[in-house]
């Protein structure tokens, strides 16, 4: 039996092929990759296409919905309640979202100075993140009780009030305090993260421009806050993301209450589309969020653009 020429060279050729990807660093990549993209196209991609294609239908609970074009955003557009989720969350994520960095910030360079026990501090600080949401919202849903509450018990001790505060029931004092109850199981994420880029920074920056005559104010405006930005605008672009989207601890503090004072827009989404059925508007409810989670990507962005300034110009 004979064999031809062009099957001899085909086989060597195949090989040297394979041989070839096998070192080809992109391919092995992508190769890598795929497990992933796989995943978030399944459970990312295909979600957020069946959202924001629900968002243009009037899709119940139990009944399939038909093509309605913009009809739930004009609705949205004049729903008083859809705006004042707005004006909640912007509220809600600014707030807690500058108190979170600050006390973060503050938290991370006290626990980068030389600390008896550094280490067991460093453990504790991360308590209020690991401790699950709903655990958390509970226990401060305990604190803020009307007739129980810790805080009012220990003022009223102090001669520092007459009568118990009325935290949840009403509006000012609701939303006061689940953007506190935020702000505590968030700083712990900041400052922990802020810790790790603090532990970059050379220490003989700081020892030379010591020597030059710099404060301590200079030192931290002109040395470690630049070298910070990247870190800063990572870890801020995450608090955002997870501050405006948040829905576990205002579900179990408030349900949106007192007269929809503390609903965002993640709580009131769900809150159109499970219990009231209206799977298509809840949706778009979802959708509209899409655009300040893109700034917030953005911001991510355009703070990861000053490591050209710190890597000479690099990306």
């Amino acid at each position: 039996m004979s064999v031809s020429a062009d099957t001899i060279t085909a086989a060597p050729s195949s090989r040297w092929s394979l041989s070839r990807l096998a070192h080809d660093h992109n391919f092995l990549g992508l190769l890598f990759l795929l497990p992933a993209a796989v995943f978030l196209l399944v459970f990312l991609t295909y979600p957020l296409g069946l959202g924001v294609w629900l968002g243009f239908t009037d899709t119940r609970i139990g009944r399939a919905g038909v093509f309605v074009g913009l009809e739930n955003y004009e609705l949205l557009w004049e729903d008083q309640i859809f705006w004042l989720s707005v004006f909640n969350t912007i509220l809600y994520t600014t707030v807690a979202s500058v108190l979170k960095f600050a006390l973060g910030l503050w938290l991370a360079l006290i626990l980068n100075e030389r600390l008896p026990f550094k280490a067991f501090f460093r453990a504790i600080v991360l308590l209020p993140w690991v401790v699950p949401t709903v655990l958390s919202a509970i226990a401060f849903w305990w604190i803020y009780d009307a007739q129980f509450s810790i805080i009012s018990w220990a003022l009223q001790r102090m001669g520092l009030i007459d009568a118990p505060i009325n935290f949840l029931g009403d509006a000012t004092n609701a939303r006061a305090s689940v953007i506190a109850a935020n702000v505590w199981r968030g700083i712990p994420f900041v400052a922990i993260s802020l810790l790790a880029g603090l532990q970059t920074i050379p220490p003989s920056l700081h020892e030379a421009a010591t020597l030059d005559g710099a404060t301590s104010w200079q030192r931290f405006r002109y040395i470690t806050l630049p070298m910070l930005t990247p870190i800063i605008a990572v870890v801020m672009t995450f608090s955002v993301l997870f501050t405006f989207t948040d829905f576990q601890l205002i579900y179990v503090l408030t349900r949106g209450g007192p007269l929809n004072a503390t609903h965002l827009m993640a709580t009131l989404s769900f809150q159109r589309a499970i219990p009231g059925g209206q799977l298509g508007e809840g949706a778009a409810i979802a959708v509209a969020m899409i655009p300040f989670l893109l700034a917030a990507i953005l911001f991510s962005y355009f703070g990861l653009q000053r490591r050209r300034w710190q890597q000479g110009g690099a990306d």
